[in-house]
């Protein structure tokens, strides 16, 4: 052997079992930041050719200097460097896992002449050698989803997606990747490489390289058993690894609320409601016949037509504290459009539906927030009183949400004609079924009269599209899920190894089985109760800001709240992901016995 550099290839083969959960964690890293990184690209440059076809170089330019796209950069950058802390703090973990199950092979290198500087090298160095093919492999896999991804975007989605690069590959999305990969372990390896070195050969040797806190006083056993007050204890001693713990739980959190926020910002660009039409049938100068929706509903292909008519400007008497108005906007909704409100939850709380359907004497409002006009209150129209039975949340006929000041009341279509004494349509919308034929088509268009204007928008939907984004930002989720699963599980891995002449000396001394596993799910519970606790404080502070810089900022009417769902799923994931990485330490726990334990 000419240098004792020589023992890093034969180190990385002796031990790729223990290596494999670094490696893992090395190629999620990789991956996921080649991955985004690459579908960024694609997208920039599907819209820059786009753009260039349709409006020429002055059109990028100003794209280019956009706030819009300038905060999403801002945004990009962000995501970047969690990727990078979150990525540093798992590998760190998981090569601190690595290092304590070598402790004596550490301290025979020291005791046959190796130094402190010479020990920390070759973690670092033998760190690197993982990326040898853990890096690629990350760049191999993003590259590979990404063109999948273009792939199902271009054929699955297709809209304006149609012209997506299949199989583009992006250098700014390997360079991240690459440097991701490389930065984060050699950032990672530091504090396992000094560590290691700091270890006496005599501590290492003995196969105790463990250096925990002097206890100066007893448990005070009254409230908890001693088997969990000693698993609090173990969690709680080794500062540094529970600042690693709580860390990584806290930007795993902020990560899983920030793609949460993404997730709100593609529902506020690319609204889906119940009610969104494949053909539409309107008239300019005249109505369309009120029976023309119960005629095409028993037509082959079509599976529901509902229509509305409007009445704008109409006089009217609205006072409500200082508020003034002597006009409103009328809009009538058949009971499947009336349905489709509650269905897409655009109903404030409190309104009652049932009511608007039933009565002709009740509507439903749409104003701006500033308007101080409450469900239970009453306006004029013409010569008609008429109760406010609800509000929507937003203004669905704009794109920012907002009224601009304009009171519409959504009426019944008995109620309109009451009001209006208008029985027809302006507006009639189709929803045809999947399968529909272009045949069946054109037979809907030749049953109607020729004075009014057939629309067919079904290639216009954005139904698919809004289910590609959300399906790439659940992915990314499940992503950061598997790493805190990964580094939940190192860490206990590593507590346990590293203790296990004490779990020996503890089984000696009377300690059962199930008192040992009392103690190791105690020390678990600790990590993650911390680490969510924190994580919670931090990801919610983070979704908020997040939240109104790239949502509330464009649209108003949006107000955060506490995302209670994820909340709750992200605290049950913890505690399953708890229960997941206890599994294997108690197993190895429960099959090693007493002396077998004590001179591991």
């Amino acid at each position: 052997m000419k240098s004792y550099l020589s023992l890093i290839p034969i180190s990385a083969k002796t031990h790729w079992r223990q290596n494999r959960i670094t490696i893992l964690c090395i190629i999620f890293a990789v991956f996921m930041v080649t991955a985004v990184f690459s579908m960024a690209e694609m997208g920039i440059r599907m819209e820059m050719n786009r753009l260039m076809d349709k409006h020429g170089l002055q059109s990028l330019l100003a794209m280019a200097t956009s706030p819009v796209t300038q905060n999403y950069f801002i945004i990009a950058a962000v995501l970047f460097v969690l990727i990078l802390l979150a990525g540093v703090l798992m590998i760190s973990s998981s090569i601190g896992s690595n290092v304590a199950q070598r402790t004596r092979f550490f301290g025979m290198m020291r005791c046959v002449g190796m130094s402190k500087k010479q020990i920390v090298r070759f973690v670092r160095l033998e760190a690197l050698n993982w990326c040898k093919t853990a890096v690629p492999a990350g760049v191999i896999l993003g590259i590979i989803s990404a063109w999948l991804l273009c792939a199902a975007l271009r054929y699955w989605v297709g809209e304006e997606f149609s012209s997506i690069p299949l199989f583009g590959v992006s250098l700014i999305g390997i360079f991240s990747g690459v440097l991701v990969g490389v930065v984060t372990v050699l950032l990672a390896a530091g504090a396992p490489a000094r560590r290691a070195a700091k270890v006496s050969p005599i501590a290492a040797v003995s196969g105790n390289g463990e250096t925990l806190s002097t206890v100066n006083h007893g448990f005070r056993s009254r409230y908890c058993k001693i088997e969990t007050l000693l698993g609090i204890h173990h969690a709680t001693a080794r500062k540094k690894n529970l600042l690693l713990m709580i860390g990584s739980f806290a930007l795993s959190i902020i990560l899983l609320f920030s793609f949460c926020a993404m997730v709100d910002l593609i529902n506020c660009m690319m609204p889906q409601f119940s009610n969104e039409a494949d053909l539409t049938i309107s008239a300019a100068d005249s109505l369309v016949d009120g029976a023309l929706p119960s005629r095409l509903e028993s037509m082959a292909g079509v599976l529901q037509a509902f229509g509305r008519c409007s009445a704008l400007n109409l006089p009217a008497s609205v006072e409500k504290d200082d508020f003034r108005a002597e006009a409103v906007d009328l809009i009538s909704y058949d009971s499947f459009d009336l349905e489709c409100l509650a269905k897409d939850s655009l109903l404030q709380r409190g309104s009652r539906l049932a009511d608007v359907t039933a009565r002709d004497d009740t509507v439903l409002l749409i104003a701006d927030q500033e308007v101080p006009i409450q469900i239970g209150d009453r306006i004029q129209v013409g010569e008609h009183w008429l109760e406010i039975a609800g509000r929507l949340k937003y203004n669905p006929f704009s794109a920012d949400g907002g009224s601009d000041g304009v009171i519409t009341l959504i009426t019944s279509k008995a109620t309109f004609t009451k009001l209006t004494g208008v029985t027809g349509y302006s507006l009639v919308f189709i929803q045809t079924a999947p399968e529909i034929t272009d045949a069946e088509v054109a037979a809907i268009q030749q049953c109607i009269d020729g004075n009014v204007t057939f629309k067919d928008l079904r290639g216009q939907s954005t139904r698919n599209t809004y289910l590609a984004f959300v399906i790439c930002l659940y992915s990314f989720l499940g992503v950061i899920g598997a790493i805190a699963l990964l580094n939940m599980v190192n860490n206990l891995s590593m507590s346990v190894t590293v203790r296990t002449k004490q779990y020996g000396a503890m089984r000696a001394a009377g300690m059962s089985i199930r008192q040992m596993t009392k103690m190791i799910v105690a020390e678990a519970l600790t990590y993650t109760l911390s680490g969510c606790a924190v994580g919670c404080l931090a990801g919610l502070t983070a979704s908020r800001l997040l939240y109104a810089s790239i949502i509330t900022s464009h649209y108003p009417y949006r107000v955060w709240q506490v995302p209670v769902l994820p909340l709750g799923l992200m605290l049950l994931f913890a505690l399953l992901a708890t229960a997941a990485a206890i599994g294997s330490p108690i197993l190895r726990m429960r099959k090693m016995s007493i002396t077998e334990t004590i001179s591991e």
